[in-house]
């Protein structure tokens, strides 16, 4: 199968402008055949929030809101697979950073995430992901989801990989130069493909760095965007790597495992 990811600059607080930006782009990547694609973190919204209050402007309920009802319609229209970040409020009043994953006719919302590991004045709007790691079988892959800074935290693609991710689907907004060099080391050490999708740009100061990034379970770079330009990047991939955790006749990654050593 192929996948994809979207690099774009989405415009600060402009949600519909985000979503004719978004629109178009995934249509260049269904058009090489990508069967997922996958939209950076708060895609609609724009990331550099200066008060709560902007947040609830743009956030929308999950998924009922207009986020989701946009992605589940594009999914349908161009027959695709899209995992993308979203600000969501619940019914409480609660903000979430999260991403939503949606499928083409006969699948619509598939599922959510909200974003675990909170990265600085993130913590100042929302609240910490109280889901947990799920993959989502869309049939010709499993595919986990985990945002931004939760790939710092090597539990988050290992826990994904051990529900059986064959695919780690990573919308992000990186502000950190690490990320790219370390996602194929996270994709090797967990024999899956991850496919980050970053934003570029500069919003209020905060410079993004682009370098969108899909690395295969052996740890090649299949893909790399630019630091700056809005691109797709649309790469095939061959599953049966991430399903065969083997690395040789005597040593299986998984089967290895020695968890009660790893307790402190």
């Amino acid at each position: 199968m192929k996948v994809a990811y979207v690099q774009m600059e989405p415009a600060f607080l402009n949600p519909e402008r985000n979503y004719s930006k978004a629109e178009k782009l995934v249509g260049e990547a269904v058009e090489k055949s990508a069967k997922l694609v996958v939209l950076p973190e708060l895609f609609d919204t724009g990331y550099n929030f200066e008060s709560r209050k902007e947040v609830e402007e743009v956030a929308g309920e999950i998924p009922d809101g207009p986020t989701t009802e946009f992605l589940v319609e594009l999914a349908r229209e161009k027959e695709v697979f899209i995992v993308a970040g979203t600000a969501e409020k619940d019914g409480k009043g609660n903000l979430y950073n999260s991403a939503v994953i949606v499928g083409p006719t006969g699948w619509g919302y598939i599922g959510k995430y909200r974003k675990v590991h909170l990265f600085n004045r993130e913590k100042l709007f929302f609240r910490p992901g109280n889901l947990g790691f799920h993959v989502f079988n869309i049939g010709i892959a499993k595919v986990g989801v985990m945002i931004c800074f939760d790939w710092f935290f090597p539990e988050s693609a290992r826990t994904l990989a051990l529900k059986g991710a064959e695919i780690i689907a990573h919308p992000s907004n990186l502000v950190m130069p690490y990320a790219p060099r370390a996602m194929p080391i996270r994709a090797l050490e967990n024999r899956v493909y991850t496919v980050t999708a970053n934003r570029v740009g500069e919003e209020r100061g905060l410079k993004f760095i682009g370098k969108s990034t899909i690395a295969s379970p052996l740890a090649d770079v299949l893909a790399m965007g630019s630091e700056n330009k809005e691109e797709v990047a649309v790469v095939e991939i061959d599953l049966s790597l991430a399903r065969d955790k083997r690395i040789n006749e005597r040593n299986d990654i998984f089967k290895d495992r020695r968890p009660q050593y790893y307790v402190i």
